[in-house]
């Protein structure tokens, strides 16, 4: 295909960090805002991710799961309570330790001596610890549980290595938090929500991820298990879509969680926390991006259709408009995806064509381009995001009558989530290998790849200082294990790190 104007300046296949850089820059999605790893998230960009909450709100509360919210601001000595958690967190957490300023002479503003507080407050990296103290202030019998919340809110981890929406050092997220009475329910909890964040990236962000449990190195801070929805990006790279923890009774030992059971006996409570956040923007758009920048699951779109008249700015342009507004209210009488379509007029002056290669990067799923003859005998012209171009490297448009592209409206929104979610999860298939050995598994990696995918190993599933070995010799790789997939095949043979008989299968891959 010949050189395009309007495509993005760096493919894929080149620099597939600068062009993930570039989609979010071409797509109006975001900004840097002047903070070292914070961002400002531009309409689009925050109208994809309110599209997930509202989605993702949606099922949790179908849960049973209730919203409410917790502090910003966390006490140390909340923290102090649970010496895992905090080792887990502490080189990321930032501190407020002043509640006033004052002038330092010199123009400047400087923390005031004279108000220092009596105990640091933490910026919440999480909120365990104070959703654990309200916890025990509301939980004393069995009758109490279980008690399922849930928090959208903003948090902060001092990352030192930043990329918009894929690691930040504040972000947007969910987060869940429930307490139970024994293990057993607990457990059914932590793989419910693990499975509404599988069907979730699978059916709304048409995103395929493999769902299983993190290794003993990678579960979160005080956990006694980790699971996790892994995605593979177009580069190859896993990404960690979203987590749920089952954290034992450590927490509500930790938080004094305590109920009375049947028999009146104090016990207790067991607890999991489960979140996604805005890493999963990231991930739309390193999974469907094109080189002519993004391409967004209609499910998640903000316009699923975004008509464009061609405007003359002269006396044809009042009949234009009344024909496409005609058009739109036509068209959002229509039901896709359960719900009614989502339809832009664009009225903004300017060329029709350089309108349509904004939303093109900004990957609306249809586009729809209307002069005034096609007005005047009753046509449109549609150009599917999936579907670009021609076989003449042309864009792809396709002429109907209005009534006809009113009646199958619907059906091309369907076929666009479908088709992305099918040609997201060929590369995915298409990119999983199997290694019998370390050195073959090595040397997958190791050979001139650009973007290499995963490979699939059998282990022995090693603790301790064996685990700890495993773990450095893939560091010495940047390799690092993702998950045990929870539909994994049976396993054959040896553990390729340490020989012993192989007790689960495991995904090994360079990652974000």
């Amino acid at each position: 295909m010949p050189a395009i104007r309007h495509a993005l300046s760096t493919k894929r296949e080149d620099d597939f960090a600068q062009w993930y850089q570039e989609v979010i820059s071409e797509a109006e999605m975001a900004e840097e805002s002047g903070v070292r790893g914070c961002m400002v998230i531009k309409p689009w960009g925050y109208g994809i991710w309110e599209r997930i909450q509202r989605l993702m709100d949606d099922r949790i509360k179908a849960a049973g799961v209730t919203n409410c919210y917790f502090p910003l601001f966390i006490p140390l000595s909340y923290f102090a309570k649970e010496a895992e958690h905090v080792e887990g967190f502490a080189k990321e957490m930032a501190v407020v330790t002043h509640h006033r300023l004052v002038g330092d002479g010199n123009g400047g503003l400087v923390p005031d001596p004279e108000a220092k507080l009596e105990e640091p407050l933490i910026v919440r990296p999480t909120s365990e610890t104070v959703i654990g103290a309200a916890m025990a202030r509301w939980v004393q019998s069995w009758r109490d549980l279980p008690l399922m919340v849930n928090q959208w809110a903003n948090v902060v981890r001092w990352e030192m290595r930043t990329r918009m929406f894929l690691r930040t050092s504040e972000f947007l997220w969910q987060e869940g938090h429930t307490a139970h009475a024994d293990r057993d329910d607990a457990m059914t909890e932590t793989l419910r929500a693990l499975e509404m964040y599988r069907d979730f990236s699978e059916t709304e962000l048409a995103m395929p991820v493999i769902a299983g449990e993190k290794p003993e190195n990678e579960r979160f801070p005080g956990a006694v298990a980790t699971y996790s929805i892994e995605a593979m990006m177009q580069d190859g790279k896993a990404l960690q879509a979203g987590t749920s923890h089952y954290l034992g009774t450590g927490f509500a030992e930790a938080a004094g969680i305590q109920y009375q059971d049947k028999e009146g006996t104090q016990q207790y409570a067991h607890t999991t926390s489960w979140g996604t956040s805005t890493r999963m923007v990231g991930g739309v758009i390193m999974t469907h991006g094109d080189d002519d920048g993004l391409r967004v699951p209609p499910m998640i779109a903000p316009h699923q259709i975004v008509i464009l008249p061609m405007l003359r700015d002269n006396d044809e342009d009042e009949a234009l408009l009344a024909y496409c507004e005609e058009l739109r209210k036509a068209l959002v009488t229509q039901f896709a995806l359960n719900e009614p379509l989502r339809v832009l007029l664009d009225k903004r002056p300017g060329k029709a064509t350089q309108k349509r290669w904004a939303w093109v990067k900004k990957g609306v799923p249809l586009i729809l381009e209307i002069g005034g003859r096609d007005a005047a005998g009753g046509q449109v012209s549609m150009l599917r995001r999936d579907k670009l171009w021609n076989d003449a490297a042309k864009a792809n448009f396709v002429a109907m009558s209005k009534e006809d592209f009113v009646a199958r409206a619907a059906a091309e929104i369907e076929d666009i989530q479908t088709s992305l979610h099918a040609e997201a999860k060929a590369k995915l298939q298409a990119n999983i290998f199997q290694a019998a050995s370390f050195e073959e598994l090595a040397s997958f990696f190791s050979e001139d790849k650009r973007y290499p995918g995963w490979v699939e190993v059998e282990w022995s599933r090693p603790t301790g200082e064996a685990l700890e070995a495993v773990v450095q010799k893939l560091k010495a790789h940047k390799l690092t294990i993702r998950n045990t997939p929870l539909d994994a095949a049976p396993v054959a043979g040896n553990c390729v790190f340490t020989g012993d008989p192989a007790v689960e299968r495991i995904y090994v891959a360079r990652s974000y």
